[in-house]
């Protein structure tokens, strides 16, 4: 079960060797030439994360040339959900053809490390060159996950927006909405 959610401000904890679904393996430090990562706790049976998908892979589309990267990282079990196993994972990132990396959190320590309870849950860590990765912004993505055309406020890019103009987050945390992370007892 989940510690603590990261503050705002905290170091990023590190992750190291989580395999991809495009067959390689990945660690914090793979990230560090981007100018912020945004960590997304995702996985694939989560109607919320189902309603997210087409944004997350259009967030992903609109700022990576601005020099950010979104991961998504899978951290639920699978022995009572199996629809978030590995295989089912590659599936998925197929079939909806994902533009970011997608990675498993099979022990849950990651997911454990940030806090993280729900999916999808944001976490936004900047991090120059040479600097250790701070949180910024925690929560959901925007305020509608029904409705794209109904979306009022978009937490996550004002959040990237705000960064990328060198200002402070106005809004750093929102409560992230979604299904439950499924641990492991």
């Amino acid at each position: 079960m989940a510690a603590k959610t990261l503050s705002i401000g905290a170091v990023v904890p590190t992750f190291k060797n989580l395999p991809g679904v495009d067959g390689k393996n990945y660690s914090l430090e793979d990230f560090s030439n981007r100018k912020i990562l945004v960590v997304v706790f995702s996985c694939n049976h989560c109607p919320y994360v189902k309603a997210y998908e087409g944004r997350i892979i259009a967030f992903q589309e609109d700022y990576a040339l601005k020099g950010v990267q979104l991961v998504a990282i899978n951290s639920n079990e699978t022995k009572n959900y199996p629809d978030d196993n590995f295989d089912e994972m590659v599936r998925r990132a197929s079939e909806k053809r994902f533009n970011f990396p997608y990675l498993r959190d099979e022990n849950q320590t990651v997911a454990e490390a940030f806090g993280a309870t729900h999916t999808p849950e944001f976490f936004v860590c900047d991090g120059r060159e040479g600097a250790e990765r701070r949180l910024v912004y925690h929560g959901k993505m925007d305020d509608n996950y029904q409705d794209p055309t109904a979306v009022k406020r978009r937490y996550l890019c004002e959040a990237v927006d705000a960064i990328l103009a060198g200002q402070r987050v106005a809004e750093p945390e929102t409560h992230s909405i979604g299904c439950t992370i499924k641990w492991k007892y």
